[in-house]
């Protein structure tokens, strides 16, 4: 009888790998983060917000880790359209996703214009309604930053469903790419006798490289002598009385606040 596998050994190994794939992220995109950075501040700076897109099932996740999150940016708004929502079906969510001309519809409908700079999230770079969106983006002005895998746009197959049709990525369409290195099928682990992977990388790298973003774009509008207004958690001590001195200014501004 085989040994047991060791989940602990596996969880290390995922710990390692994990932190391998941000540490390298950290320091290959310290220029492309720290342009798109300077870009970010001075939206800020100007008093306009920093729109956030994230179509995938779990891309969605990227634009909810830094809207309305503690230490997170109050100029940030996060376009959380319930098409490729997970709450709304998942299998149906990956239709969405893959279906051409949902994002221009998207884009259309939230009204971004040659004032707006919006961010980009997607695992792979690759599906239909992402491209749409970056696509209807840059045709209405709109600054565009993307993050994305270039591995994974690279080695999916042209002729993929979830392809745009005309097999563009993501970081072939936006003003700035920001690259997260996420290996093709994002799961990582190996268990010694299965012949999947498991355990996915993105979440991870997505978060890591947004929340490096914010971080950058603070440090830029410190140096200005900006302090921008920052979320603090409602469940911190003095954290409703804080976030109340700021929510009437972007009450109206952020629509989904």
């Amino acid at each position: 009888m085989p040994d047991p596998i060791d989940s602990g050994a596996l969880c290390a190994d995922y710990l390692a790998n994990v932190h391998a794939l941000m540490a390298s992220v950290l320091a290959e995109e310290a220029a492309a983060m720290d342009s798109a950075a300077d870009r970010i501040a001075g939206q800020i700076a100007a008093d306009r917000l920093v729109h956030i897109y994230g179509p995938g099932g779990h891309s969605n996740l990227a634009a909810q880790e830094i809207f309305f999150r503690a230490g997170g940016l109050m100029h940030v708004s996060a376009i959380l359209d319930e098409g490729t929502l997970l709450s709304g079906g998942a299998l149906r969510s990956m239709a969405i996703e893959r279906m051409p001309g949902y994002g221009k519809i998207v884009i259309s409908d939230w009204g971004l214009g040659s004032e707006d700079l919006l961010i980009l999230v997607n695992a792979y770079g690759i599906n239909a309604a992402l491209i749409d969106a970056a696509l209807e983006a840059r045709r209405r002005g709109c600054f565009l930053i993307g993050v994305s895998s270039r591995q994974h746009a690279a080695q999916t197959a042209p002729d993929h469903p979830a392809r745009h049709p005309t097999r563009q990525n993501l970081h072939d369409v936006v003003d700035i790419a920001i690259d997260t290195k996420v290996a093709i099928g994002d799961a990582i682990v190996t268990v010694p006798g299965l012949s999947e992977r498991i355990a996915a990388a993105s979440t991870f790298a997505n978060a890591f490289a947004l929340n490096c973003l914010v971080i950058r774009t603070v440090a830029k509008l410190a140096d200005r002598g900006i302090e921008p207004p920052v979320w603090r958690s409602g469940n911190a001590p003095g954290g409703d009385e804080a976030n109340a001195r700021f929510v009437g200014r972007f009450r109206q501004r952020v629509r989904r606040l």
